[in-house]
């Protein structure tokens, strides 16, 4: 949450952006991160310069005496022309050259960075604006940047690279990661949902005497709480486990993981764990392969389900699961792969995987029923990601070990905005429901209480039941949810045609003897 004042500059700088020709919303992002981290660099610069003055310790300086002109608050005060030679001629070369350094947190993600700004007046006025973003404030930057991707949902196509957040903090709520968990993404985008895992940790291990509140005015003028979590009962261990290597995520487009690595850096990851990396091919497996197999204690993941891909491109692991070229069935395999055995897992899939009739379909579909545990399915409305897609979507709840027992529904019709392009705000919504459901489930599972259990999920008419694997096996696995949630038909009673007819007939006789009745009064 942010301030209104805050919002009004990134909707500047944002239309800054646009009225200068750059009307893309993916690279608007990507040039305002590459300002951000221009001037981070001098902000850590900085701190470590007064620190060294302090220890007399030396440090691995990001800038050399020679360099001096390029930083920040250096290049800032410099003419228009003359800053667009240096940033576009000094400081992304500079960039470049500390893509091998250990110190850089962006630098690997940043090696083929370019300026694409052209006009002097305009990246004057962009480095003036971000310049005033409060940077400084590590309670407030991640929020910021948060802003700054919403606009991804407002402005053309690449919308779909960014789940919806409050979809996403269901899911992982549902999980309910710990803070010894090694989380991942095999296809990121803008690492949504390892941000979100990462404040849910936050948020989970911080008492109440850790959480501070601050009182401010929204765009609405209106007041409201922001409270800011500490993580105060996180060790020393466990919070350098959550900022190094707690996270991981996976991409092939560089825009994709240079927004994805600064979204984390925002929210206080020290070193993000961000890979240049096609988690369907073979490669993964060669350069990465402790992380291809079993290594994972979450996936999170909203991957691709568009198009399909080449055989001779995909590992040969995954098309031993389920030989096929839907990227959306090949992604639900490498996630088994890439899990621990214990590991769980919340995917968004199409509902084409649920019941579609290929045997690559039924053979994944058994594969998370009968050698895995498949916990639960989510079916989400279809205009969960509208404007940019209306196909229908669920959410796979699944576990890598055992077999399954039961599967747990859930038939979520509402999620707190309407259904139809313009997605606004309405009081319809089901997502705390789906999560407290979910949550007593969980709770009588772990206890035991199949009566409890029974009780409130026996009956199929409502939004949340169970189903047996049996009555699964024996529809070839069909997931869909509306071939086990039953209806209730309330028997309508009608009246006889007859006694219809001769009502009519009445009528009609009265309507007869009125107009006789007018016609006697206009001739009189």
């Amino acid at each position: 949450m942010i301030t209104g004042e805050l919002k009004s500059k990134i909707d500047k700088l944002w239309q800054e952006f646009w009225q200068g020709g750059i009307a893309n919303p993916l690279t608007v992002i990507e040039q305002v991160t590459f300002l951000m981290y221009a001037r981070l660099l001098d902000m850590e610069e900085r701190k470590d310069e007064k620190r060294a003055q302090i220890t007399n310790k030396p440090f691995n300086r990001r800038f050399n005496d020679d360099e001096q002109h390029i930083r920040w608050d250096s290049f800032r005060h410099q003419s228009a022309e003359q800053m667009l030679h240096t940033i576009r001629d000094e400081v992304f070369p500079h960039f470049k050259r500390l893509a091998g350094s250990s110190e850089s947190l962006l630098g690997t993600y940043l090696k083929d960075a370019q300026l694409m700004v052209q006009k002097p007046n305009l990246l004057v006025s962009a480095v003036n604006q971000v310049n005033e973003l409060p940077l400084e404030d590590s309670d407030t930057k991640g929020d910021l940047y948060e802003y700054l991707l919403s606009k991804l949902t407002t402005a053309g196509i690449n919308g779909q690279f960014r789940t919806p957040r409050h979809i996403i903090r269901m899911m992982v709520d549902m999980c309910d990661p710990t803070v010894e968990n090694t989380i991942a993404d095999p296809a990121c985008g803008t690492a949504g949902f390892l941000q979100q895992a990462h404040d849910f940790l936050l948020q989970k291990y911080t008492s109440e005497q850790g959480v501070h509140y601050e009182t401010i005015i929204n765009q609405k003028g209106e007041k409201e709480q922001q409270a800011t979590y500490s993580g105060d009962l996180l060790t020393d261990e466990q919070r350098k486990h959550l900022n190094n290597s707690a996270l991981f995520g996976f991409d092939f487009d560089a825009t994709m993981l240079r927004i994805a690595a600064m979204n984390l850096l925002m929210h206080g990851v020290e070193q993000p764990g961000i890979y240049y990396q096609d988690t369907l091919s073979q490669s993964f497996s060669e350069r990465h392969p402790k992380l291809a197999t079993g290594s994972f204690d979450l996936i999170l993941a909203n991957p691709p389900f568009k198009g399909s891909l080449d055989e001779e491109d995909v590992d040969g692991k995954i098309l031993s699961m389920v030989k096929t070229k839907k990227t959306e069935l090949l992604f639900v395999a490498q996630i088994l792969r890439m899990l621990k055995l214990g590991g769980r897992a919340a995917v968004v899939v199409p509902d084409g995987v649920l019941f579609g009739s290929s045997k690559a379909h039924q053979k994944l579909r058994e594969t998370l029923i009968e050698h895995n545990q498949l916990e639960g399915i989510v079916s989400l409305p279809s205009g969960v990601f509208k404007p940019y897609a209306g196909v229908s979507t669920a959410i796979l709840f699944f576990a890598k070990c055992g077999s399954t027992d039961k599967v747990w529904f859930y038939n979520l019709e509402a999620d707190g905005y309407s259904l139809d392009d313009k997605r606004s705000k309405i009081d319809a919504d089901d997502l705390p429901d789906c999560l407290k459901q979910w949550q007593n489930y969980q709770a009588w599972l772990n206890a035991g209480d199949e009566k409890a259990i029974q009780t409130a999920f026996g009956d199929k008419t409502q939004k949340a039941f169970l189903v047996d694997k049996a009555e699964i096996a024996s529809n070839k696995y069909d997931l869909s949810i509306n071939r086990y949630k039953e209806t209730n038909y309330e028997e309508e009673v009608y009246k006889n045609p007859i006694v219809l007819l001769n009502s009519l007939k009445r009528i009609e006789e009265e309507i007869i003897d009125e107009l006789n009745g007018l016609e006697g009064l206009l001739n009189g």
